[in-house]
This record gives structure tokens, C-alpha cells and sequence, in this order.
């Protein structure tokens, strides 16, 4: 009988990429996708850090990543050993870490969040008395504090795709527009963004904006995370004119070079059970950071139809 192939998708990779998955999502979506999935080899194009989550939740599962190059600057800027000093030098603190992060990262977390999740986790953790400290992305987490007045001590490291979005080249593109414009944004971005955004959220939140969209369709709708999304807001909404934010005068250009190393070829010979196999981690890495995914996803489950 052949292994029971289930591919996964996020919705930064391509069109052609999206179009060969089973389950096209964002993170949270994809880790309960992952979960559940009856499958013998779970294909992700996504990046690491991703199917090292699929991995964790499902390690009866073969779980394969079709470019071994496909990182996270989130992962890649975070030394796990300063890491852990940091963590210890706040013991009393609760340590929320993005999903964003490697396993051996969420091996030293309380709590997992996403984008779309973790307002209401963290909103839950103060309303417990709890103390926070969250990483590792510093501008979702320099975000939170100033939009809840929150004052968690924060790690250093950031998207370098959605790090590249500037206030300076926002108001050049704002300045340039005739009639309404809107901002949409996702909190990886730096605060100056966020804070003169129209909605601040996760990929799906975004997402879902614009299919509720009722307003001018003559409006520009200016998209500040990486363009893979845009795909998916003009298949929902060709009627409205969504543009990238740029991230410099004249560019209107975003991309994740990550994600993008899923290629069909990559993603067919992942199909065919060639790639990076995610069979590094140890059952007490997995374990350790399987507990706060799941407290994660008990949480959230209510927010994924």
C-alpha cells in the first residue's frame, strides 16, 4: 500500500505551491491540521520551524521539508543559550514565545502563540496576576505593550521580511494616492507601521478583512506582510485594489526568500519522500515543547472553524 501523503501549505508560498496542498492556512491553522492529519508522510512547504511544529504534534507522521533552506530570521537571530539565560534571569515570569521560534526554543517556553492568538493569551495571563516576558519577535512584542500597556521585557530579533516595511515609505505611497487609502498590517512589522495601520493581525485576520471589505471600491488597501497573501486576497476580492506596502520609495516589493525556496520540483520530490526529513528532534525535545503547543492550541481551538 502506498504511505498516505498529506502536503501542507502556507499561505506565503506561491500560487503554483498553494495550489498542490491539501491545506492551505496559517500557522495556527496548519499546526491543527498537522495534529489530526492521518497521514504517513506530511509534506510542509513552509519553513522549519513549521514542520518542526507538525513534527512535535505528530511524530508518528514522516514529516519533510522540501528545501533545507528554509528558515526563519526569527530562529536564525536567536542564540538558544542567551536564550535560556535570559529566560532564567526572570523567574518569576511566564515565557510566551511566538510560534516563530525553533524547537529547542519552545523547549524553554510556558506558552506557544500565533498572530492570531496571542492578544487573548496574553490578555489571559495578565488577568491570572501573571507576570510576562515574550519572545522573540521584538516588534509584535513592542506592539503589545504599547497598544495594552503591558511592559514585558522583550527579546531582540525580528522578521526581516516584515522588519522592512518604514512610516517614511508609507506616507510616500499614502501622499501618491488620489483618493481613500487604507492599511492593513501584520504585527511582525515595526511599531511606526502598526500604529497608523486601519487593522492590525494575523495573515488570516488580514485576510478576512478583506473579504468583509465593505467599503469604497476605489479605495487603495495597502497590504504591509510578505506578498504571498496577496494571491489569496485577489482570488477572495478581485474587485478591490489591494497593493504591498512598500518598504522603500518606488518598491512594492516583499518577499520571503525562505519560503520561496519551495519550488513545484522542491515540493514533488518532498511528495515523493525526498527532502529534509525533520528526524533530529529527541522525544524529550519534542516532549518539552509539545506542552506549551498544546496549551496553546486547548486555548485557541474555538478560533479555527
Amino acid at each position: 500500500m502506498s504511505p498516505r501523503v498529506v502536503t501542507l501549505a502556507h499561505y506565503y508560498t506561491a500560487p503554483e505551491i498553494q495550489r498542490m496542498a491539501d491545506k492551505v492556512g496559517d500557522s495556527l491553522e496548519l499546526s491543527l491540521y498537522a495534529r489530526d492529519a492521518q497521514a504517513d508522510i506530511i509534506v510542509f512547504a513552509g519553513v522549519r520551524f513549521m514542520a518542526e511544529t507538525a513534527k512535535i504534534l505528530n511524530p508518528q507522521a514522516q514529516v519533510i521539508l522540501p528545501d533545507a533552506g528554509s528558515t526563519c530570521s526569527l530562529v536564525t537571530q536567536t542564540d538558544v543559550a542567551a536564550l535560556r539565560a535570559w529566560r532564567e534571569s526572570y523567574p518569576d515570569h511566564v515565557h510566551v514565545s511566538y510560534i516563530n521560534s525553533s524547537a529547542e526554543h519552545k523547549a524553554l517556553s510556558d506558552w506557544i502563540v500565533t498572530s492570531r492568538n496571542v492578544d487573548d493569551i496574553i490578555a489571559h495571563l495578565y488577568a491570572e496576576g501573571k507576570k510576562v516576558i515574550f519572545s522573540p519577535d521584538r516588534n509584535m512584542g513592542a506592539y503589545l505593550n504599547f497598544q495594552y500597556g503591558y511592559d514585558m521585557p522583550l527579546w531582540s530579533a525580528v522578521c526581516e521580511v516584515h522588519d522592512k516595511f518604514n512610516e517614511d515609505a508609507l506616507n510616500e505611497a499614502f501622499a501618491s494616492v488620489s483618493g481613500q487609502a487604507f492599511l492593513i498590517a501584520h504585527p511582525e512589522s515595526p511599531l511606526p507601521v502598526l500604529q497608523r495601520a486601519d487593522y492590525v493581525g494575523s495573515t488570516s485576520g488580514m485576510l478576512n478583512w478583506v473579504k468583509s471589505y465593505q467599503g469604497e471600491l476605489s479605495a487603495t488597501i495597502f497590504v504591509a506582510t510578505e506578498d504571498g497573501i496577496l494571491y489569496n486576497m485577489h482570488e477572495a476580492r478581485p474587485d478591490l485594489n489591494l497593493v504591498q506596502a512598500p518598504i522603500y520609495a518606488g518598491c512594492q516589493c516583499n518577499s520571503c526568500p525562505y519560503m520561496k525556496l519551495n519550488t513545484v520540483a522542491a515540493v514533488q520530490a518532498a511528495q515523493a519522500g525526498q527532502g529534509e526529513r525533520i528526524d533530529y528532534l529527541t522525544p524529550e525535545q519534542m516532549d518539552a515543547a509539545r506542552l506549551p503547543i498544546e496549551r496553546m492550541l486547548a486555548f485557541s481551538q474555538r478560533y479555527v472553524a
